[in-house]
């Protein structure tokens, strides 16, 4: 008997096939489509999309992967906690090989320093329960997919009444960085593949301003191969046409508004700052910082940090692959000095890094 998981791929590949036609008789300019999502990059090589799509058309893997992005001041901020007496750092496990200017979670922990992998911030709540003379450290980092179960981290520490649970915030937003790209001079985007789990908590609405503005499409997307063929047919169809609109390909899990009440609980315990990108550099109103009335979980105010200026790896292109601008093929650390087993830049040793599915999938 035919399972439905055969049925429901074959469907897939079927839906995924008559895409592919599709596109391939529509697309007639060259266009540069840029994917937002580091899930959408692994996803479009794993399922090999790229080598499908007709000559007109170019994939671009943007800053999507939250690794990647995260400066590498900021690495060094969260490695010199890690080194502070009677500290316990407890981090997602992807920043543990991200290498800062001269060491690295992984390194620190080697050397005897406390730091824990957890799986979300609420298992660092009961790292500061089970350790009370410990300072537990979470390092909070991701876009606005992680920052409202961080926020609820620190509402749910305040009703605790725990005094040794802070948070380092390296948090990042989706929206602006787009906008910065429209406004880059050597960047240019013709259409938007825009993050699905995102969207979940933002809603599609939050693209309108590329949309309206800079006159760019917007499709969110799902996970899918023949979600992902179908923004790209979504967007070509559009820049065909001359139009530029937002499309939701992705009805099943983004609605326009968002999650308002996700939204609420991140806005609460967050404001919105400056934030440093990295390869990008300063984004106005890209990043959250903790409210004032949240000091006392604040980790940046509660320890005094002293990291001095933060270099990035020299020969490492990680910053211009992140804008589109070069693909790891061009970084002349790819494959020679820089290997998952070595990483020298964070888009290698993420598991949504771009030279990391680059490695693993091109040929």
């Amino acid at each position: 008997m035919t399972s439905m998981k055969h049925i429901d791929e074959y469907r897939d590949r079927e839906l995924s096939q008559k895409l592919v036609e599709k596109i391939k008789e529509t697309s007639r300019e060259k266009v540069r489509l840029m994917e937002v999502c580091g899930t959408h990059t692994m996803a479009i090589f794993r399922s090999g999309i790229r080598g499908l799509l007709p000559e007109t058309i170019t994939l671009l893997s943007g800053p999507g992967c939250p690794v990647c992005v995260t400066a590498q001041q900021e690495i060094d901020t969260f490695i010199e906690v890690a080194r502070i007496k009677d500290v316990i750092v407890a981090t997602f496990g992807d920043l543990l090989r991200v290498p800062g200017t001269h060491s690295s979670l992984q390194k620190e922990g080697a050397e005897g320093r406390q730091i824990r992998i957890v799986y979300s911030a609420f298992d660092a709540l009961g790292l500061a329960e089970s350790n009370p003379q410990k300072e537990v450290v979470f390092l909070g980092m991701g876009f606005e997919t992680t920052a409202p179960t961080i926020a609820a981290s620190i509402l749910e520490a305040e009703k605790r009444g725990l005094k040794n649970f802070s948070v380092l915030s390296a948090h990042k937003l989706v929206p602006p960085a787009l906008i910065a790209f429209m406004t880059a001079d050597d960047v240019r985007i013709d259409g938007f593949i825009c993050p699905g789990h995102v969207s979940v908590i933002i809603g599609s609405n939050a693209y309108l301003p590329v949309v309206e503005t800079y006159h760019t499409p917007c499709v969110v997307s799902g996970f899918e191969p023949a979600d992902i063929l179908q923004a790209i047919y979504m967007l070509i169809k559009q820049i065909e046409e001359g139009e530029a609109r937002l499309e939701n390909g992705y009805r099943r899990a983004v609605t326009f508004q968002g999650n308002e009440k996700a939204r609420q609980i991140m806005y609460q315990v967050f404001e919105p700052a400056d934030a440093v990108w990295r390869g990008i550099g300063t984004i106005p109103q890209s990043g959250l910082k903790i409210r004032r009335e949240f000091d006392s979980f604040d980790a940046e105010k509660r320890f005094e940090l002293s990291v001095p200026d933060s270099k990035e790896p020299t020969g490492c292109a990680c910053g211009e692959i992140l804008m589109g601008l070069k693909t790891p093929l061009e970084c002349p650390l790819y494959k020679n000095l820089c290997t998952p087993s070595h990483p020298v830049g964070p888009c290698m040793v993420s598991t949504e890094g771009t030279c990391a599915a680059y490695y693993k999938y091109h040929a």
